[in-house]
């Protein structure tokens, strides 16, 4: 059994306990700014488009962002770019220009919220649930993440870790709502630079630089050289022939998962609509895509460097790629693949920064997660289904125990994470059953005014079963022969888009539309231009101003394409 205990000194604990203080006091601080129930979920919609785009790209940085994608680039290399270059950064542009001028223009305080304007209480109710469920089961990702690093650092148990790490981020939403999980979000942005940032630099120098990780990935005879090119990423897609992995991969990822999860994940839309004005909504997203699309030269490159500089994962890639069975004998996983690269080239001191860094990603990414969670259950289904019309204190103090009850579901549901050996696995399944029925049925509501209120159901709960029933007989039942991992996960995500797609014009042609006049600001041809846009936004410098930015943002992405294709 290989060991990843970290080494870990008196100054690294002095560095963590420190960060744990300051996560506190800053609970502690935005207690002040609750006083009604706006506050406590939206930040009472008054926060500048540098904190809340900064807390965008915060929000997602949890456990996917880090040890999830430092182990599919330890697993796949380069091809892993996709994920941010293609399944993001044109999603949330999109989202920036396109859609929150609805999500903000229409005051709703969810993303449900907006599906009950637009298609009723059926589709509002099964958004509702589904959101929640999956909220749950990604929150527990990221808490098992937590008691991992607990587990490395002191030894402790991992149901230790879980309830202590769980009784953190219980504390400062329950005190502080979402503006202190806001704000911890922009503090951890910046600690989890400062931790990864050291780790690729100290871990590119060992292996000898660029052209050295380069000459050693392109050597290490499994993938080779298809690990220094994003295209057309066949083992990332899980399809042999090049022109259906890049097919797999625009369509799957870049179009379904991608556009899905940014676009209609209330988690991070949450996070926009604690702007202060329509602007600040737009410009949260496209903000949060400049740091995004070189977050991959933290986490990407430093598995990489692990996968060929750490022996025991060298050993561990070897034996999986042979599908040896003593590849499950050594205690170790793709998803250790940071944690061993920390292990071996971290000294004293930066070693704490580091475990700092990875304990505000995955706390982040919790919080993110219950702060939403609370956020729905709260309105859409205590206040919209069990008690009308209470007093506002009322509903702050459903979010609370609804932030608790979450808290703690999360500690078993990160058993269910902890039984992945690469958690990209995991969570685009997950995103594939929830997120990509949500997008077919968003976007068809939105360019389509004829769409009923009856499709807007069907097609959700038809789009997700299909996803569940694609992915569960290829995986247990062994009715067909799909594949596993991402190349799965995409054909799940796109089967759900599809069927929910047909479904959605099937039930529509036999059943009755909303009347024209409450359409306006739900979809896009009843709704005035004027509508969508702050009439000052002109005035403003180029900087400030969603479109000029986000081309900005898609040229530069495309670049990065082009160099690393």
């Amino acid at each position: 059994m290989v060991s990843v205990r970290l080494d870990a000194h008196w100054i690294d604990y002095l560095i963590v306990a420190l960060y744990f203080v300051f996560v506190l006091g800053v609970g502690w601080y935005a207690k002040r700014g609750v006083s009604n129930s706006i506050e406590f979920f939206l930040s009472g919609r008054s926060l500048p488009a540098w904190v809340t785009g900064l807390a965008f790209i915060s929000a997602n940085l949890g456990a996917v962002e880090v040890m999830g994608m430092s182990a599919t680039g330890a697993q796949y290399g380069f091809p892993t770019m996709n994920y941010f270059w293609v399944g993001a950064i044109p999603a949330m542009l999109f989202l920036g220009v396109v859609m929150m001028p609805f999500y903000y223009g229409s005051k709703v305080r969810s993303v449900p919220e907006f599906m009950r304007m637009r298609f009723g209480t059926g589709a509002h109710l099964v958004n509702s649930i589904s959101f929640a469920v999956a909220q749950l089961l990604i929150a527990g990702v990221n808490l098992s993440l937590l008691a991992t690093i607990v587990n490395r650092l002191l030894g402790w148990p991992m149901w230790v870790g879980l309830v202590l790490a769980a009784a953190f981020v219980l504390f400062y939403i329950t005190v502080g709502g979402l503006s202190a999980a806001i704000y911890n979000e922009v503090l951890q942005f910046f600690v989890i630079v400062a931790a990864l940032l050291p780790l690729t630099l100290i871990g590119l120098h060992r292996v000898g630089g660029w052209n050295g990780l380069k000459e050693r990935v392109g050597a290490d005879g499994m993938l080779g050289a298809e690990q220094l090119h994003t295209w057309p990423g066949e083992q990332l897609s899980g399809f042999a022939n090049p022109v259906l992995s890049i097919i797999g991969i625009v369509f799957g990822l870049g179009f379904v998962l991608s556009f899905g999860y940014w676009t209609t994940n209330f988690v991070e839309v949450q996070r926009a609509m604690a702007s202060k004005d329509i602007t600040s909504a737009r410009m949260t997203p496209i903000i949060g895509a400049f740091p995004k699309m070189f977050v991959p030269f933290i986490v990407i490159i430093p598995g990489m460097i692990a996968a060929v500089l750490v022996t025991d994962l060298k050993e561990f890639k070897q034996l999986s790629f042979a599908k040896d069975a003593a590849a499950g004998d050594m205690g170790i996983s793709y998803n250790d693949a940071l944690l061993l690269l920390m292990r071996d080239v971290l000294p004293n001191g930066l070693l704490g920064v580091a475990i700092a860094g990875l304990l505000a990603a995955f706390m982040a990414g919790m919080a993110a997660n219950i702060s939403a969670f609370n956020t729905v259950v709260s309105y859409d289904l205590w206040q919209q289904y069990v008690r009308k019309d209470k007093p506002d204190q009322h509903y702050i103090r459903v979010g609370r125990i609804a932030t608790a009850a979450a808290c703690v579901i999360a500690i078993f549901t990160a058993l269910i994470a902890a039984s992945f050996s690469n958690l990209m696995d995991y969570l685009q399944t997950l995103f594939g059953f929830f997120n990509a029925p949500l997008f077919a049925t968003f976007i068809l509501g939105m360019f389509w005014k004829r769409m009923t209120p009856a499709a807007g159901w069907t097609g959700l709960v038809a789009g997700t079963v299909s996803a569940m029933v694609l992915w569960g007989g290829s995986t247990f039942g062994h009715w067909f022969d799909l594949g596993a991992g991402q190349g799965l996960a995409f054909l799940s995500a796109a089967t759900a888009f599809v069927v929910d797609i047909v479904v959605s014009v099937l039930v529509t042609l036999r059943t009755r539309p909303k009347p024209v006049h409450e359409l306006k600001g739900l979809v896009y041809s009843e709704t005035p231009q004027a509508d969508l846009v702050d009439p000052d936004e002109k005035q403003l410098p180029i900087y400030g101003r969603p479109v000029p930015m986000a081309l900005l943002a898609l040229g530069l992405v495309i670049v990065l394409n082009v160099l690393f294709a």
